[in-house]
């Protein structure tokens, strides 16, 4: 065994590569960063998530698929579970469970022995669409991770306050990042919708509730822009009765195109050639899909809520969630605008230097070398002790 080795096996994902969701990319950003600096991983996915055509391996991270059922509310619960008992069966070195629903596991991974690091990925008791029952289940997850867990990891500044105030519990604050801007390999999407470059309004998200698509087709149908379309990336993963209100709202409507679920060469092609990126949300932790629009220079706007104020924009590119006319006005600012292109792009060296997945693969491998509790000969012994990692509220 190598001296950088620790054995992780991860939790409360649905799988990657190529599955949607912001837990999901950040998974496929880290893992096989972690798995090239010689940590020993295992992710476990959902069966019915897995890419076709994806093998038991991608890139140094092992690759195990669970049975879940198909139930919103218990899906990721029960996977969890199963996740839990095959970790007691396989003694990994740490658990690492992702969002603060599946750490209502954290009791029984403790009573199997097992060392645990969560990653608190945001207030997921918040999201609309959950009913009381539900919420209070994820908040138990929330105190559960708290209690039990060895190590946590915040991704936001926001989040480590939280748990500092409400729990007096020290969280480890390691962002979310952004990779490298991807080389476009052509436009095929932009004639398949009939798009113009630089004259599309873009939104990559689920159909969700809490990303407030109708918010934003609203908004753009108001301005009317002038040979200019709005284009929602992004699906529902179960019977989700607001997916299909977005889709009724957008029909019949030839400015405004749905996608549906694209990988992410497809996505990365319409983001390359988008006029306005927009995230109205009403809840983040601290969104990737914000962070890869920022890094291809894209004039954005967000809703006014802790998790896209992490990343610290100018105050003109936040409007307050809900308010329908001030995004209609901040969106007619930026698609008129011939400079905000040049200003997004000034922007991009800076946004990669502060979420550097690089960076952040370091600070989540000392993180887990500490919650492993493994003797030093088989702890990480190459360089110094990792660099925090910034951001522009630390500096």
């Amino acid at each position: 065994m190598t001296a950088s080795s620790v054995k992780i096996l991860v939790v409360g994902l649905r799988g990657m590569p190529h599955v949607q969701g912001g837990i999901e990319t950040h998974a496929a950003e880290l893992y096989p960063r972690l798995a090239s600096l010689g940590a020993d991983v295992t992710v476990l996915g959902r069966n019915r998530f897995r890419p076709a055509g994806v093998g038991s391996c991608w890139r140094g991270v092992r690759l195990k698929w669970l049975w879940a059922p198909k139930r919103r509310g218990f899906e990721a619960a029960i996977h969890t579970i199963l996740g839990v008992l095959y970790a007691g069966i396989r003694r990994p070195d740490v658990l690492h469970i992702h969002a603060v629903g599946p750490s209502i596991t954290a009791p029984l991974a403790r009573l199997l022995g097992l060392r645990v690091v969560m990653t608190h990925h945001g207030q997921d008791y918040l999201r609309e669409k959950w009913g009381r029952s539900e919420r209070t289940v994820i908040r138990w997850g929330e105190r559960f991770a708290v209690r039990f867990c060895n190590e946590i990891i915040a991704i936001s500044s926001h989040l480590r306050t939280l748990l500092h105030s409400q729990y007096g519990r020290e969280a480890v604050w390691i962002p979310n990042g952004v990779g490298a801007r991807k080389e476009r390999a052509g436009r095929d999407l932009l004639q398949r919708y009939r798009l113009t470059a630089q004259k599309y309004v873009i939104q990559v998200a689920r159909l969700v509730p809490e990303k407030r698509q109708l918010d934003l087709i609203s908004a753009f149908r108001a301005l009317q822009l002038p040979g200019w379309k709005l284009v929602l990336v992004g699906s529902s993963q179960s019977e989700e009765p607001y997916a299909g209100e977005v889709l009724r709202a957008a029909a019949h409507d030839e400015a405004i195109v749905c996608t549906g679920a694209l990988g992410a060469a497809e996505t990365h092609e319409l983001l390359a050639d988008a006029g306005v990126f927009v995230l109205p949300s009403s809840h983040e932790g601290l969104p990737i899909a914000l962070l890869e629009a920022l890094s291809y220079g894209i004039p954005s706007l967000a809703s006014d809520i802790p998790g896209n104020r992490e990343l610290v924009l100018q105050d003109d590119s936040y409007f307050p969630v809900g308010d329908i006319a001030a995004l209609a006005a901040r969106l007619q600012t930026l698609a008129t605008s011939a400079r905000a292109r040049l200003a997004a792009i000034r922007c991009y060296p800076e946004i990669c230097a502060r979420f550097d997945w690089d960076q952040i693969a370091l600070a989540t491998l000392a993180v887990m070398h500490k919650a492993s509790g493994l003797p030093s000969s088989r702890k990480r012994s190459h360089g110094s002790a990792v660099t925090p990692v910034k951001t522009a509220a630390q500096e």
